[in-house]
């Protein structure tokens, strides 16, 4: 078969509903068993904010990028980062069997791990060069492929600390590419930035419920503010106010989830005295309204698992 061209026409961004909204992934399996094939129509190109893995578990998946064309077998794993325009089609007559892996990795990141979260930034080291670990180290490609599809199997079976399960895999399957890259990444992680940087911090945490300036965290460590901005993103990863509002978000879900506060007294524990805002930045991290959010999380226990069958 000849190689796909490339030829944009509309890119949709696909919106992803996360099958847990605490987890921040989705993933289901797809079944073609139609003896057609062939490239994609022009008009099936699409992206989304998530990290997405491809697994092939039986036939060829054809999968088109703006830089490359790649056939997948039986085995094979891919990644493609976050709205990265693709496109994916059954390659040969055969069945084809395959797992598609949705992820938001930032948020799978607390501030233990969050010194590491650089490494993985599309700023400045794209996901898709992890696609030659794949294509070179066969044991890393086995051990990738076997934990995706135990997050799979997870997320079907729903078994009590399943939760747990898929967290420690999504946890081991980025400690696998950090380990394995022979970029050396870690080498680039800056211990020293992150012990400076612990008071900011600490104080961060300590006045979530407050308002919290560039300024006040300039003061504490004595740093002029462009210098500060940009050291601050160079060794966390991600900016100052982005992480700010990650805190925030992270603790209102907490409290959503424990106790019975009103929205209002959410948004105002997390120091967004703005209710507009708290709904706004909110909806950013997890799609979905602070009441659908508590809404899902209570539905969770009798939703039936995700299969997708196309023929």
């Amino acid at each position: 078969m000849e190689p796909v061209t490339t030829s944009f026409t509309e890119i949709i961004n696909e919106e992803v509903i996360y099958q847990n909204p605490l987890l921040f992934l989705k993933i289901w399996e797809l079944s073609f068993d139609s003896s057609q094939f062939g490239p994609p129509s022009p008009w099936s190109w699409h992206s989304h904010k998530q990290v997405e893995f491809l697994v092939v578990t039986e036939g060829l998946l054809g999968i088109q990028t703006k830089h490359e064309h790649t056939v997948l077998s039986p085995g094979d794993v891919m990644v493609l980062g976050s709205s990265q325009p693709h496109r994916t089609y059954k390659y040969s007559a055969g069945p084809l069997r395959q797992i598609v892996f949705q992820i938001d990795l930032k948020q799978h990141f607390d501030l233990s791990t969050m010194p590491y979260l650089h490494c993985f930034s599309e700023l400045t080291h794209p996901l898709e060069e992890f696609n030659e670990l794949f294509r070179t180290h066969t044991d890393v490609k086995q051990a990738a492929y076997e934990l995706i599809n135990q997050i799979y199997e997870e997320s079907q079976s729903r078994k009590i600390g399943y939760e747990l399960a898929i967290s420690a895999a999504v946890k081991n399957l980025l400690l696998l590419l950090l380990r394995s890259d022979n970029r050396n990444l870690s080498a680039h992680a800056d211990e020293s930035g992150i012990a400076r940087l612990r008071p900011a911090l600490d104080y961060i945490d300590r006045h979530l419920s407050q308002r919290i300036t560039v300024e006040d965290v300039c003061t504490l460590l004595n740093l002029s503010y462009h210098y500060f901005i940009k050291y601050f993103k160079k060794v966390m990863g991600i900016s100052f106010v982005d992480y700010v509002n990650y805190k925030r978000i992270k603790k209102a879900e907490r409290l959503l989830l424990t106790g019975d506060l009103s929205m209002m007294d959410v948004s105002f524990e997390v120091g967004i005295l703005n209710m507009a805002q708290f709904y706004k930045l909110f909806k950013r991290h997890n799609q979905c309204s602070p009441k659908e959010f508590k809404q899902r999380m209570r539905s969770q226990a009798g939703a039936p698992p995700l299969l997708a069958q196309a023929d």
